[in-house]
């Protein structure tokens, strides 16, 4: 673990002021929580099966030298999912004392009490129990409310404790899917260079180096991570610690989430594989969006955008009003068809806006795909690497049949408002070719 990034970034953020990462790093805990918190009272917020891994340890020794709160403990059973109910629910009982919230879990737990805490005007500390996810040095908490998946403006924890001891036992599945959340970087970072590209959002200069230049470092040996490789390991937690303190420094999940996420978030909000006994995890299906949008962006790059057929793309460009109308029939879930209206139509361009557009595209194509090019992976290769650590890596392997994830490919750019692939290939007017394509023989997907 290169430790001098870590600290780098440590000093520029304002939320997140300890980092502990390593080897039998859970007995540091009360001088951990000493440093951040003083002599406060503490409350371990925790699951079932969180509790016995890690968060019994942790009361006990924080009882030894802080008073303390009864542990609130989730049930086990049914899988517990980051709902607003739950975070109320949290709330309510955090309102009853003034305990600092010591979180024992990963990415439902730390998101749960990371609102709940913010809520209730309390920093809070968490305690890592497997390297399944980026979020727990990033500021906001995913939390599902009517039907819609959003990030909840929030602040990161103040310390952040991980134990490679922990982790390292945590189900293989979670290293997965954290390994899975961590190379949706590759196309994350193409879709930012678009967007900055088009001047839509900016690079962020040294969030973008801080990520991207390592990323291949972390992900280049999922084989020796399956296989349980300290070094692997370290390299896996460490870029997703880095992706979530790189949020906190753009105050944008901006470098950590692109179209890969789009999908990813479609099928979440449609419930997709909740109700599998072990349910489908974020980094899963954030895989194979990754496969999918590398796929596409395959299609893309095989197009010369820079001379680009600008009226007739124009002439066929919807209205507003038709614009929304498609986008309230793409969707049955009323509170996800709701937000995905007000999310397209906040992006929405005029005709003389698509006009300026297309003719950014066409000047700065011929470096937008040399960057481009340069930045991504085949599907090929993303989907070898994701195979590598057992992740799914085909539709039918999340439980999706092909014409439903084909249609992903249309759904998923009107659930959000951040400009991604998606958004150029629709714009530039090649995007039902491309997913043609794809679909057809020869295409990635037939």
């Amino acid at each position: 673990m290169n430790r001098e990034r870590i600290d780098q970034i440590l000093k520029q953020v304002s939320d997140t002021a300890n980092v502990t990462l390593g080897n039998n790093t859970l007995s540091s805990v009360g001088e951990i929580f000493q440093a951040a918190f003083g002599a406060q009272s503490f409350i371990v917020v925790a699951d079932e099966n969180t509790y016995e891994a890690a968060g019994r340890f942790v009361h006990q020794q924080l009882s030894a030298e802080y008073p303390s709160v009864e542990p609130y403990i989730f049930p086990g059973k049914p899988v517990l999912h980051a709902d607003f109910e739950h975070v109320l629910e949290l709330e309510s009982s955090l309102r009853e004392h003034n305990a600092i919230p010591v979180a024992v879990g990963s990415g439902t737990i730390n998101d749960l009490v990371k609102l709940a805490s913010f809520r209730c005007g309390r920093a809070y500390m968490i305690v890592a129990t497997a390297a399944s996810m980026d979020g727990y040095t990033a500021f906001g908490a995913a939390i599902t409310k009517d039907g819609y998946k959003q990030t909840m403006a929030c602040p990161a924890p103040r310390a952040v404790l991980a134990d490679t001891q922990i982790l390292t036992k945590a189900p293989p599945e979670m290293t997965a899917a954290g390994y899975a959340d961590l190379l949706g970087k590759v196309t994350a970072g193409a879709d930012w260079l678009i967007a900055d590209a088009l001047g839509i959002e900016p690079l962020h200069p040294q969030a973008w180096a801080l990520l991207q230049d390592s990323l291949r470092e972390w992900t280049d040996h999922p084989a020796a991570l399956r296989a349980g490789a300290d070094d692997a390991f370290d390299k896996l937690m460490e870029g997703l610690i880095m992706s979530g303190l790189v949020i906190q420094l753009a105050q944008s999940s901006r470098p950590a989430s692109g179209s890969e996420h789009l999908f990813s978030h479609l099928w979440e909000m449609e419930g997709l594989g909740q109700h599998r006994p072990t349910p489908l995890s974020h980094g899963f299906k954030v895989g194979v969006g990754s496969i999918a949008c590398a796929a596409l962006y395959e299609q893309v790059l095989q197009h010369d955008l820079s001379h680009l057929a600008r009226k007739a793309i124009i002439a066929a460009w919807p209205s507003k009003s038709v614009w929304e109308e498609t986008v309230r029939q793409s969707h049955t879930v009323p509170g996800l068809r709701d937000a995905a209206i007000k999310e397209s139509l906040s992006k929405y361009v005029s005709h003389d806006q698509l006009d300026a557009r297309l003719s950014q595209v066409e000047t700065g194509w011929k470096t937008l795909h040399e960057k481009l090019t340069k930045q991504l992976l085949t599907a090929g290769e993303i989907r070898s690497r994701l195979k590598a650590v057992e992740c799914p890596i085909h539709p039918s392997d999340i439980g999706l049949d092909i014409p439903a994830f084909k249609d992903t490919y249309h759904r998923a750019r009107q659930i959000r408002r951040r400009y991604t692939v998606l958004d150029l290939a629709a714009e530039t007017g090649i995007l039902a070719e491309c997913i043609e394509n794809l679909f057809t023989p020869p295409g990635f997907w037939a």
